[in-house]
């Protein structure tokens, strides 16, 4: 058999079990994918007698009986037939398509309906979170940041809500980029409702992804939870401003404990919006210091690869050339149209600080860059 089938045949047998799991009293995310990693499959998972399911950690014998009960009012088939009823398409661990860092989190969502389409889990995802009621700064350092991480090929994840969420999203996609918003709702339903536009305008170029089920109402607790999905999904979560038991620290924390990066703005310490961002600094997070060092620190080229893709299908000489020398190449791959400075360029190429001079100095006078004053350093027009 054809191994590409194979996996597929084995994820359509799968995918009704994890709808019809997550039914069952009891069975939360975290029990959800013990029982996955004790059984090797959901099905035998649900096949299982009770004494095989004890074995499970977490599971004793009071709900063990309590799943042996569930299992005799649900058909796995007849539940993956009602969920398909809304007509919104949703992804389980089972689907090739589910997000890999999503399933390495201990409790890892086992439905995510989606609005839109999803990027390919290639491009680097990042976070950008914060307060529902930023200042002119945090809202300036968001646009900015979200622009330039468009630019450098990333999807721009946050949670649509009012404030920094909504102008993270929008500066995504004004930069021509892709963004995924994960929300407290259902997937169709629009919260706030000034987000209406935006909402449409995100299934467009992005998508929305909830783990709750068409036509649910906002409600308190669903936000922490989708919290988790946030900063799961990202290699890295931004916080712009925060001000002390904001929610966006709740991303941060979790990200954190998740074994992901964690950046802060720093912010005036007279601002209460700027205390949490303060806090998370104090505590190790990351400082974005500007676009430069913060692309550095996250290992992404500045400038759009779209715009470089268009720049070398075109034209002639070395604006749609490259070095060939190995060393010049890595720098090239780096450099872009704004300057970035020598140890921003250190960090980015891992080059020792004799051989990063020394290529610089070469490539400056074969004219593939310019220095500007600082020690900074863009392409040569």
């Amino acid at each position: 058999m054809d191994p590409l089938n194979d996996s597929l045949n084995r994820a359509a047998q799968e995918r009704p079990y994890w709808l019809a799991w997550a039914q069952v009293k009891g069975i939360g995310p975290h029990r959800l994918k013990r029982l996955r990693e004790c059984f090797g499959s959901l099905q035998r998972a649900w096949e299982a007698d009770e004494l095989a399911l004890q074995q499970v950690e977490g599971i004793g014998p009071t709900l063990a009986q309590s799943i042996q009960a569930a299992r005799l009012h649900l058909i796995p088939e007849q539940v993956l037939e009602q969920t398909l009823k809304p007509g919104i398409p949703f992804l389980t661990p089972a689907d090739p398509d589910y997000p890999p860092l999503l399933w390495q989190l201990p409790d890892p969502p086992p439905i995510l309906y989606v609005l839109g389409e999803c990027p390919t889990w290639e491009q680097p995802a990042i976070a950008i979170v914060g307060t529902r009621a930023p200042t002119a700064y945090g809202r300036h350092w968001t646009k900015q940041i979200g622009a330039a991480l468009a630019e450098a090929g990333c999807v721009v994840v946050s949670g649509l809500a009012a404030g920094i969420d909504g102008v993270a999203h929008q500066a995504c996609l004004d930069a021509g980029g892709k963004t995924l918003a994960v929300v407290g709702t259902g997937v169709d339903v629009v919260y706030p409702a000034q987000h209406r536009p935006l909402h449409q305008r995100i299934q467009t170029q992005g998508a929305i992804l909830s783990e709750y089920p068409p036509g649910t109402p906002p409600a308190k607790e669903h936000f922490p939870q989708r919290n988790r999905i946030i900063a799961g999904l990202c290699r890295a979560t931004l916080v712009m401003e925060a001000p002390d038991h904001s929610g966006a620290l709740i991303t941060a924390y979790l990200a954190n404990n998740y074994g992901r990066e964690v950046y802060a703005l720093p912010g005036n310490i007279n601002t209460a919006a700027a205390r949490g961002c303060l806090n998370l600094i104090r505590t190790g997070a990351g400082m974005i210091l500007g676009i430069e060092s913060l692309l550095a620190d996250l290992q992404l080229v500045q400038g759009s690869p779209r715009e470089t893709a268009d720049a070398e299908s075109t034209g002639s000489g070395k604006a749609q050339a490259s070095p060939t020398d190995p060393n010049q190449q890595l720098l090239w791959q780096v450099l872009g149209s704004e300057p970035i400075g020598i140890d921003a360029l250190a960090q980015a190429t891992q080059m020792e600080i004799t051989t990063l001079s020394s290529t610089l100095l070469m490539m400056e006078l074969e004219g593939w860059l310019i220095q500007l004053p600082g020690m900074r350093y863009r392409r040569a027009p």
